[in-house]
């Protein structure tokens, strides 16, 4: 595991969603309540953009189906025991960095 560069806290306004590539991986990164989240961007169901959906405090809806997903840590909402994957950020220095596998580029 290691820590790659996902945005900027300027990228994402609070209160959205947006997908960023990281890694090979398509990340949605959301800013609520000065706190930031990231699962990953695919909804299980048909594969809509969850970055795209409608957030509503901690909860993003896919656009497509309206399935529902906690942005804290990637549970549906209809059934908490079946989640997508959530990742760890931290912010250095107005940079979010998100954890993933493998060995992330040299600083």
């Amino acid at each position: 595991m290691g820590w790659w560069p996902i945005a900027r806290t300027t990228d994402v306004s609070p209160g959205e969603g947006r997908a960023f590539e990281v890694a090979g991986r398509t990340i949605a990164l959301f800013h609520v309540d000065g706190q930031w989240h990231a699962i990953e961007d695919q909804c299980p169901h048909m594969g809509a953009s969850l970055a795209a959906g409608y957030l509503d405090g901690c909860v993003v809806a896919c656009p497509w189906h309206a399935w529902r997903f906690d942005i804290r840590d990637g549970s549906w909402c209809d059934n908490p025991r079946v989640k997508i994957d959530a990742y760890r950020l931290k912010v250095e220095a107005e940079e979010i960095w998100v954890e993933l596998p493998g060995d992330p580029p040299s600083r």
